[in-house]
């Protein structure tokens, strides 16, 4: 019996210094897998870095490997509900019981590197090792590992990638990463490694020299979309695509993928080479990569806050992108698979965003805006303060204010039920950040009968309205290396 509850182990890791504070490194991440035996190396290793497309593309080779009968762990963030979600076996957040473990298991050795160090471990450095140490006891076959942020001073970089992949490179956590791609991706392009093989998914001239640079620099082999793979035709179909895929080994045709979006099918490309990547893709391999396996891998596909249909009467969706690229794909995603009349939009951004290109994005789709916050008061940018930036973009007439997002989602139902030109033909959009998303999920998403009741309108959603086993605050971080500003461990990836 462990002497921890979970809600004491969460709320040490709280209390970790946030990542950005501090002068980026990987000594304090390293010693302390040192001491725990190196579990980053028991396994292969998927290493993924981008600005967008992460997490679905990780969620895509977690099933593509599980298809072909692998045993998979897959590291994630940030988490939508439940910091479980982050470390995965098999495809499934680890019980309370197995996190509480893994972090007991930790806890000797942090006291020692703390000691040891000039600043202690971060939250995220610890739960990046509390990923490694559960997959090597497990064990897995091969772990899927997301980058916190950046790349080269992230704390999963101590692990060596056989398959590095980089995902669309735009600009995001400019303060912290650079103004421009190609900076940012300097930075990410510190996960290819010696002897691995970096997978490309489509980017800028100037991106994909900075990737080859380093690919060369190490001797990694390349497979970039567009040349070495690449989608070939995608069709529309209930509840998602069927698209069509060129891979490194052969063409895959008439795989169905249940997300919806023109990114969605090339984040499906992406992970169809990684998986070939792993496997070798070669004379010697042929046929380990079929289309009857990833038709099945894909069929399994889930990506909770990305285009989800949440709601039905009026059709609420909600998605997590959180910058102005994220948001131009998924304009352009509700545009194709929904005819929403009217769009009624939900936005709730962090300050430190490209809040007004995320405006710019959404404008043209949507015919009113509620503005509102989420309960992340010291990051998240006041509802009044954004409810300016839209009048500037959409005119004061298209824009509504409402502080508490259970209030503004109860708007926006209302106008698109109100000004729908047909029954039914009304939709909600709720976006402009992860925890926005994820906080909607918690309020709209039915769940068991055991767990809490659905919020009634009007209330205010506080730390209580949340799932039971995570606080406001804990955890959500992609953002800073995972963790934010005063001790506020929440972030943003898609």
């Amino acid at each position: 019996m462990s002497d921890l509850s979970y809600a004491e182990v969460s709320a040490r890791l709280q209390q970790r210094w946030p990542e950005h504070k501090i002068e980026p490194s990987l000594e304090r991440v390293r010693r302390l897998v040192e001491l725990l035996g190196d579990p980053q190396r028991a396994y292969p290793v998927v290493h993924l870095t981008g600005t967008n497309g992460k997490t679905s593309t990780a969620r895509m080779i977690d099933s593509l490997l599980r298809a072909a009968g692998l045993r998979t762990g897959r590291f994630t963030s940030p988490h939508l509900e439940s910091v479980r979600e982050r470390i995965t076996l098999d495809g499934e957040p680890i019980s309370e019981e197995r996190f509480v473990e893994a972090y007991e298991e930790l806890a000797p050795y942090l006291e020692v590197v703390d000691a040891e160090q000039d600043h202690p471990l971060t939250f995220f450095e610890v739960i990046s090792a509390m990923a490694f140490a559960v997959f090597a006891d497990a064990p897995v076959d091969v772990a899927v590992i997301e980058v916190g942020l950046g790349g080269s001073w992230d704390a999963t970089n101590v692990a060596d990638g056989t398959v590095s992949v980089i995902t669309p490179v735009a600009v995001d956590h400019a303060h912290l990463l650079g103004a421009d791609p190609v900076t940012i991706a300097g930075e990410k392009s510190g996960i290819i490694k010696p002897g691995g093989t970096a997978v490309m998914s489509q980017q800028s001239v100037d991106v994909f020299e900075v990737l080859l640079r380093r690919s060369v620099e190490v001797g990694a082999q390349v497979a970039r979309e567009g040349i070495e793979f690449g989608v070939v035709s995608r069709t529309l179909a209930v509840g998602g695509q069927l698209i069509s895929i060129k891979g490194l080994g052969g063409e895959y045709d008439e795989l169905f993928v249940p997300l919806h979006g023109e990114y969605q099918a090339h984040n499906a490309a992406t992970a169809v080479a990684a998986v070939e990547a792993l496997f070798g893709a070669s004379p010697e391999t042929e046929g380990r990569v079929t289309t009857e396996l990833l038709q099945t891998g894909f069929e399994q596909v889930t990506s909770p806050g990305r285009m989800e249909v949440v709601r039905q009467s009026p059709t609420i969706v909600v998605d997590a992108a959180h910058n102005p690229h994220g948001a131009e794909a998924t304009a352009a995603t509700v545009s194709e698979v929904f005819q929403f009349q009217p769009l009624i939009g939900v936005l709730g951004c962090m300050k430190d965003k490209d809040v007004y290109g995320v405006l710019e994005a959404y404008e043209p789709i949507m015919e009113t805006v509620v503005c509102t916050r989420n309960s992340f008061v010291e990051r998240s940018m006041p509802a009044e303060e954004l409810g300016e930036l839209a009048a500037e973009v959409f005119g004061e007439d298209r824009v509504l204010v409402r502080p508490h997002l259970i209030d503004a989602i109860d708007d926006a139902i209302r106008l698109a039920e109100e000004n729908a030109v047909a029954l039914g033909s009304g939709g909600v959009l709720i976006t402009g950040s992860v925890i926005t998303a994820g906080e909607a999920r918690a309020l709209l998403v039915r769940k068991p009968k055991n767990e809490p009741a659905d919020r009634l309108p009007g209330d205010h959603l506080t730390a209580d309205h949340l799932a039971a086993d995570d606080l406001p605050g804990q955890v959500l971080g992609d953002d800073v290396g995972g963790e934010l500003p005063d001790n506020e461990l929440k972030g943003e990836s898609r």
